[in-house]
Parts: structure tokens; sequence; C-alpha cells
């Protein structure tokens, strides 16, 4: 503090001094001090523009030298930005899949060449063309007119008809998005393969699994009791390779089927058989009811219902102990009817729930082999349900029961005794 306050007053002490000088010096030359101290005034004022004008100068230099700095230093991070800036869009332009910059209006942005080959966008021609209409003639423009809330899936691709590909739209920055576009034709020529495989495979295996089975049959296993129970396995497990095979070729013919000939389906009579079959797979083991209430029949294929809801009907009765409840119901709903049965068996982990309807999938392998089934039953529900644009849910709990309900909406429904 007393140096601050040495330094600030040195200034004004040697003006005083300054001026009482200039009154003495006055005073000595004839009594005109007022002359002396104007002189020493003006030569102090002289004295304190000058050094303001230093002090300005040296200010300005300061000032220059700092703005040259921080020039540098932005110039410096402004190259580094701009590098990044290549090195994400040499990077993003070499992706095999399609990626599509868009503004709020769905006008193209930025492509990369991906996005030529797959999408068949064309530099500079279509930079801020509207993507929609650019690709109106494809199932992409349908897509993107609806909102493209999901992801599209195997579709052909624009630029190359022959190709297939994934298509995801999803927000970017502000009120931006980003179109992806994945290339999935060799997943697809894959699927195709297995397809065809597990097609020709069951195929040549029903002859000889029917001629094995069939001389089983002639083998009384009364007239060589010491291999009864070695027939009867032996019957069984045919019956049950048997089974597999048709389930595998109705399955085959789901997935390469793209629609369904459309007939009503009574549900009243669909209904009652299925109660029947059921009653005689349980045996009486359990209690069984119906409940229908919706008053409308299916359009569809009546084959491939009945197949799909008697799936879900013979596994309830398989996996529920006996003396357990099953309750079959057909009802309307806001936009359409459900079947639903729900049984009180043992339920199903939250764990397995989304993986149910895979093929061979199994919650438990030992009880399904118990029980005969073939674990491709709710596969062919899903492919017959996607076919008649409905949907599969399954509600379970372990130890409570599960709930296997089929969505249908209302295209799918028919009044009883209207025309089709």
């Amino acid at each position: 503090m007393p140096k601050l306050f040495d330094r600030s007053l040195t200034l004004p002490a040697a003006l005083a001094a300054g001026l009482l000088a200039g009154a003495g010096a006055g005073w000595l030359a004839g009594g005109h001090v007022a002359t002396g101290v104007a002189l020493v005034a003006i030569a102090e004022i002289v004295f304190l523009l000058t050094r303001i004008r230093h002090q300005a100068q040296h200010m300005m230099t300061t000032s220059s030298t700092v703005t040259s700095l921080q020039h540098d230093r932005f110039m410096t991070r402004s190259r580094r930005i701009a590098s990044s800036l290549r090195d994400l869009r040499s990077a993003a332009g070499s992706l095999p899949d399609a990626v599509v910059l868009l503004d709020n209006e769905q006008h193209v942005r930025w492509f990369n060449h991906a996005a030529e080959e797959l999408l068949g966008l064309r530099r500079p021609q279509d930079r801020g063309a509207h993507l929609q209409q650019r690709l109106s003639t494809t199932e992409l423009a349908s897509w993107l007119q609806d909102g493209a809330r999901e992801p599209l899936n195997d579709v052909a691709a624009p630029g190359h008809p022959n190709r297939h590909i994934n298509v995801t739209l999803l927000p970017f920055g502000r009120r931006q998005h980003l179109l992806l576009a994945r290339d999935i034709s060799h997943l697809t020529r894959l699927e195709q393969i297995r397809r065809d495989f597990v097609a020709n495979v069951s195929h040549e295996l029903r002859t000889p699994l029917t001629v094995i089975h069939g001389y089983l049959e002639l083998i009384d296993p009364e007239d060589v009791p010491e291999l009864a129970p070695v027939l009867n396995e032996m019957r069984a497990q045919s019956k049950r390779m048997g089974q597999i095979v048709e389930d595998l070729l109705t399955l085959s013919r789901l997935e390469t089927q793209e629609h369904v000939q459309d007939e009503r389906v009574p549900m009243s009579p669909l209904l009652a058989t299925l109660r029947k079959e059921a009653e005689a797979l349980s045996q009486g083991r359990h209690q069984i009811t119906l409940e229908s209430t919706a008053e409308v029949d299916l359009l569809g294929s009546p084959k491939d219902l009945h197949s799909a809801l008697s799936n879900l009907v013979s596994n309830a009765v398989r996996y529920t102990p006996t003396g357990g409840r099953i309750m079959i119901r057909w009802r309307r709903t806001a936009d359409g009817a459900v079947y639903s049965v729900t049984d009180t068996g043992y339920g199903i982990p939250a764990s397995h729930l989304a993986r149910l309807t895979e093929r061979f999938y199994r919650v438990s392998s030992s009880r399904s082999r118990e029980s005969g089934g073939t674990g491709l039953g709710l596969s062919i529900v899903k492919h017959v349900l996607n076919l008649h644009q409905a949907r599969l849910d399954i509600q379970s709990e372990p130890g409570q029961g599960s709930t296997f309900s089929c969505w249908f909406n209302n295209e799918r429904l028919l009044a009883p005794g209207d025309p089709e």
C-alpha cells in the first residue's frame, strides 16, 4: 500500500513543485510571479500531453500484439477443426452404408458415395433436391411420407433393383435427419439358400420316414413282448420326426408365400373345432372353456388360420399341468378383434419371450421333448399372422400361466351373412 500511495503522488507532487519553482523564478525576475507560474504550467501541460500520447501508442501496440496472438490462435484452431471435418467427411464418404443428411423439410444437404450406388442419387443435381420426390417411384417415398417412424426392412435398392437394403431415419442436430441405408443383399441370398436347403432336405426326408413308420406299424409288439418298449419308442420318435418334417415344409411354404387366397373363415365352427381338439388332446386333465363374443368371421386362409390357432391351443394343453384351466376367447376390440388362449401353466420368464417365435427355440428342452412339441409351432403362427396382417402378443409370468393373443384389424373382419 505505501508503494502504491507514493507512486500515485509522485507526478502531482512534481507538478506542484514545478509551479512553486516557476513562481519563485518569476518573483526573483522582477516580481512576475504569475508569468513564471503560467510558463511552468504551459510546460507541464506539454509534458503531460506528450506522456499521454506515448502511453496511448504503447497501449495500441500492446493491444495489436494481443489481437495478433488471438488471431493466430483462432486460425490454428480453425485449421484443426477444418482438418477434423475433412477427416470426418472422408470417413463418412468411404462408409459402405449409404448416408444422406436431410434438413427439416427432407431436402438433401449431403450424401456419400454409397448413397449414389444404393439410392441412385447424383452429384451435383441432387443436392438440395427433395428426397421424397426424388425417390417417388420407390417404396421409400411412401415410407418417408408416412413419417419413417420405424425402420424399413428388406426393400429393393432404388439405385440397384437387384439389391436389398434396410433403411433407417434418425434425428440429427437441430431439426435435421440422417438417412442410413445398409446393403443386405448377401444376407438375403444366405437366407434364400437356407430356405431352399430346409425345404429340399425336408422333402427328401418325408418318404424314408413314411416308409420306416409304416413298417413299424406292421410289427405288433404283442408278437415280440421283449421288444415292445423298443418298438413303442421307435414308433413315437418316427412319428415325431415325421411331424417335424411336415412343420418344416409348412414353414418353408409360408416363408416364400407373399399373400393368401382370401376366403370367409366362419369363426363359430372353427372355435368349436378348436375346443374339441383341445379336449381330445387333454383327455380330461384340464378344464377347457370357450368364450366367443365377437360375432364376426375372418377373411383369410381357412387351412393356415386353423393351423395357427390350433397350435396355440395345443401348446396350452401340453404346457399346463393336470388340473389346470385353459380359456379360449374370441372378442372384439376398438380396431378389430383378438383371439386369445390363456392357461394356468408353468409360465415363461421375460427373458425368453422375445425369442419364442424362433425356429426350434425352447424354454425348457426336456419339458418340450416330453410334451412332443417340434419347436416350430410358434414360428408357423407368426408367419400365418404376418400373411393376414395380424400380430402375435405374448404375456406370461412364471408360475402364473400365459396368454397368447392374435390381433386382427378391421380389414380382416366379416359380419356373418355379409357378402365377401
